[in-house]
């Protein structure tokens, strides 16, 4: 402590630590005292293993604040000189202020590992309880008799205290009730940092401490089985009156995605003597500079997620606390929701009825670039699915490939991401999709040399024909590992809403479109010949498989067959003329639909596909009879021709394909252990798993 480092190992012998904690009360106006203890460094923890070290060698002193805290009030105290100086902050120079943030941030640290440590091994009553403590009468008579007359060294803080105001004021004032308004001021001192002081170097970890705090309060919902409604830190931080500045400010933070500073407060020449000092012996505040380090090739979501934390933490851990706030109380009002789904484009002239205004530029390029990352694409999904002026911002983008390539590469990389991620990944090309102007321009955009993709060398290809294959793929995917209905169906839906849109296709994208009702079929035709045996000759079905499982595996594998024959017909109806290589496809393939032609399920929407097919093939075999055997070439001439004078007309008419997505009743369920997960695999706070109640299966801290 003081300006020498604090070694992790001996924080139970350090002697302003003990005091803290033991059985005296310290005022907050001592400031001998306090200057001494909050002149400090300490090692923060960078992952679970780091906090858990730092948990065990504060476990004594945590355990002896528990004890005497209620008594002392010394929380309340340090919560004190902490306003103090956050209020302080405000008419301080760059130059005056750099030991004024250091010795914040430290008191903040202090605050919240204590807050951490009460919420994990006791209630939310507790830490509010020992936040509003205040000192003990009958401790208060004591020491002010005892130290009556001393003087101010820091030992005899209640006789300072007792001389000031007198043993009658002390006894009264420690009969006040509680009644939370000290965690209230808190909570808006918070607040007041994170939107008034701006970022700057030295800054910086102040501001990525005052978000851990916030999301070290909100975890309260990991420990703890009463709902959220009836928690008095989610009532208090969700009554804030500046959720719009708030989110504005979080919302800035992420898009700005500054990368952490070499050293935590600044250079040391525009410090004191003092914090030079202490900035010399700050080894855990260098960081290895990488630039533009989230644009690396090959790297995974993972990996991806990993360098975001470590690089850009506030980034990080303000996109984490903007999902927390917005996705708890969605179904009461929720202003953190509220601000998020209504600000405006700061470009634009100010809207009347917006929350706030920011560059929409700024947060679509920085989505753009960490949209592989879990919590962004939830980040982005709420945007798109919420924020109806984003949305439109997003669809008026001319390189829309920045964002959907890597939304691809997701899913392509399934195995290497949870499904929860595959489903929102899907599920943001699904509100994409609903738009004509986007389906339409993904197959103007075309694309060279697309490495990643490793099923197929193609040289050139639309973005279109791209998230075909990739969807696809998936489709395929899902089949074989995850077997998940929702997900067939969000895939299915955006390759419907794009389908009146198909043009100029890649021949391995028509082919891989065949391809896929070819794989069903085959499927379906085994599934119902099981159906169809005698139990007991049934030997190739799984002992664990019944009938009635095969049965309902049977009814969703022709529906998913249903739809994608209802692309290939929209396609066909809308764009035929634009879509030689699926043509030609369809007359290679055409055998691929005998077996259903006589379905009750099929039948209807395959006689179009029939008619076009035998359209092509009479023409066909015209001049096949007039010239011999027909190159690829000249099949492609005689299709291009016989397109010119094609008339959807002929076909059966059948409803557009349009797929709205909603969400599902009680979002809270999928959305808060989703998020809550992301808080502990990738934010910069780590809690002890051992401690969760029930709340969902999924986290692991």
């Amino acid at each position: 402590m003081g300006i020498n480092v604090s070694r992790q190992a001996n924080l139970s012998e350090n002697e302003l630590l003990q005091r803290f904690v033991g059985r005296g009360h310290i005022a907050p106006d001592v400031e001998s005292y306090w200057s001494g203890l909050l002149n400090y460094h300490i090692t923060i923890p960078e992952d679970s293993q780091d906090q858990l070290n730092l948990d065990s060698r504060l476990e004594t002193l945590c355990q002896s604040f528990i004890s005497n805290n209620l008594k002392t009030g010394n929380l309340g105290s340090l919560v004190t000189v902490f306003l103090l100086k956050a209020s302080e902050l405000l008419s301080l120079s760059d130059k005056e202020s750099n030991v004024h943030i250091w010795q914040t941030f430290n008191a903040l640290f202090i605050i919240r590992t204590l807050i951490k440590y009460i919420i994990e091994t006791g209630s939310e009553f507790q830490l509010l309880q020992h936040f509003e403590a205040i000192p003990n009468a009958e401790l208060l008579r004591a020491e002010a008799e005892a130290g009556a007359g001393a003087h101010t060294d820091g030992a005899t803080t209640i006789a300072v205290e007792a001389t000031e105001d007198g043993v009658g004021n002390m006894l009264a004032r420690a009969a006040v009730i509680v009644d939370g308004a000290k965690f209230e001021t808190f909570i808006d001192a918070l607040v007041n940092i994170i939107v008034v002081i701006p970022v700057k170097e030295f800054t910086y970890h102040l501001h990525l401490e005052v978000v851990n705090t916030f999301i070290t309060l909100l975890s309260v919902h990991l420990f703890t089985e009463q709902p959220t409604d009836k928690s008095i830190i989610f009532r208090t931080i969700f009554k804030c009156q500046h959720a719009n500045v708030l989110v504005s400010s979080l919302l800035h933070f992420v898009a700005r995605m500054v990368e952490v500073p070499h050293t935590m407060f600044g250079s040391a020449s525009s410090g004191s003597f003092v914090f030079g000092i202490a900035e010399s012996l700050l080894s855990i505040f260098t960081f290895r500079k990488q630039q533009d380090v989230l644009k690396a090739t090959g790297v995974t979501g993972v990996e991806l997620s990993q360098q975001f934390r470590d690089h850009y933490p506030l980034a990080n851990q303000s996109l984490l606390l903007i999902l927390i706030l917005t996705n708890h109380c969605t179904t009461k009002d929720n202003p953190y929701r509220a601000s998020l789904f209504n600000c405006a484009d700061s470009k634009d002239s100010p809207k009347d009825g917006a929350s706030f205004q920011i560059d929409f530029s700024s947060v679509y390029e920085t989505l753009c670039r960490i949209v592989t990352i879990d919590q962004a694409t939830l980040l982005l999904y709420l945007l798109l699915h919420r924020n109806d002026r984003f949305y439109r911002f997003v669809m008026a983008q001319n390189d829309l490939e920045n964002l959907v390539i890597p939304i691809l590469q997701t899913l392509y990389h399934a195995p290497d991401s949870t499904s929860h991620h595959i489903y929102m990944s899907l599920i943001v090309l699904l509100i994409l999709s609903e738009d004509d102007s986007f389906n339409k321009n993904v197959h103007n955009i075309m694309l060279k040399n697309i490495h990643w993709y490793t099923e197929r060398t193609i040289s050139e290809i639309s973005l279109g024909g791209l998230l075909i294959l990739v969807v696809i793929r998936t489709i395929q995917y899902n089949m074989l590992k995850m077997r998940d209905k929702y997900l067939h169906t969000n895939c299915l839906a955006a390759l419907a809403n794009m389908s009146g849109q198909f043009r100029a296709l890649h021949p391995y994208v028509a082919q891989r479109l065949i391809s896929l009702f070819e794989t069903l079929a085959r499927k379906h035709t085994r599934l119902d010949a099981q159906l169809k045996e005698p139990v007991n000759n049934a030997v190739s079905v799984n002992v664990t498989t019944t009938p009635e499982d095969m049965l309902q595996d049977l009814t969703v594998l022709e529906e998913v067959l249903r739809m994608v024959l209802e692309i290939l017909n929209s396609c066909l109806s809308n764009q035929l003329v634009y879509c030689p290589n699926l043509v030609y496809t369809l007359l290679y393939k055409r055998s691929v639909f005998e077996s259903f032609r006589s379905h009750h399920a099929f039948q209807d929407i395959i006689q179009n596909i029939d008619m076009v097919v035998g359209f092509f093939s009479s023409r066909l075999q015209r001049v096949q009879e007039q010239r011999g055997e027909l190159g690829v070439s000249e099949v492609f001439e005689v299709i291009s021709k016989g397109a010119s004078q094609w008339s959807s007309d002929r076909l059966r008419k059948f409803p557009d394909l349009k797929f709205k997505y909603v969400e599902e009743d009680a979002p809270e369920e999928f959305f808060i252990p989703y998020v809550w997960t992301l808080v502990c695999k990738y934010g910069c706070v780590h809690f002890s798993s051992e401690s969760i109640k029930g709340v969902t299966t999924e986290i692991q801290c």
